[in-house]
């Protein structure tokens, strides 16, 4: 199992992102596929998972803000990550369980700056 994920970067207060899991190894439509964010110095946090009915739940912290989707075909999920505080700055991180094991993609480093 791998998962790629991309689409980080720098952004003002109030913009917006998209990042990109790419997932190999396994179906995103048949597992429940989350993402995290980390700053330094502190515990990875949730911010979303969307499950294989396609349920989704987000943290409180970005209800209304974050979006979790999926396309199966491209077997990749996104993370729609809109008006962004600085709070929001982190390295995000997809993740996955198959089979009682547990995968972490590489993160991709999201920037909220002026």
């Amino acid at each position: 199992v791998q998962l790629q994920a991309s689409g980080g970067g720098l952004v003002q207060p109030g913009g917006s992102l998209r990042l990109s899991c790419a997932a190999s190894g396994i179906r995103v439509n048949r597992n429940s596929m989350a993402w995290y964010r980390q700053v330094p110095g502190k515990q990875r946090d949730h911010v979303a998972t969307i499950t294989d009915d396609g349920s989704t739940n987000y943290a409180d912290a970005v209800m209304g803000r974050f979006t979790i989707s999926r396309d199966d075909p491209k077997n990749t999920v996104y993370l729609r990550i809109s008006n962004l505080t600085p709070d929001d700055t982190a390295v995000y991180y997809c993740a996955t369980e198959d089979r009682g094991v547990d995968y972490w993609g590489n993160g991709t480093q999201v920037t909220v700056s002026s």
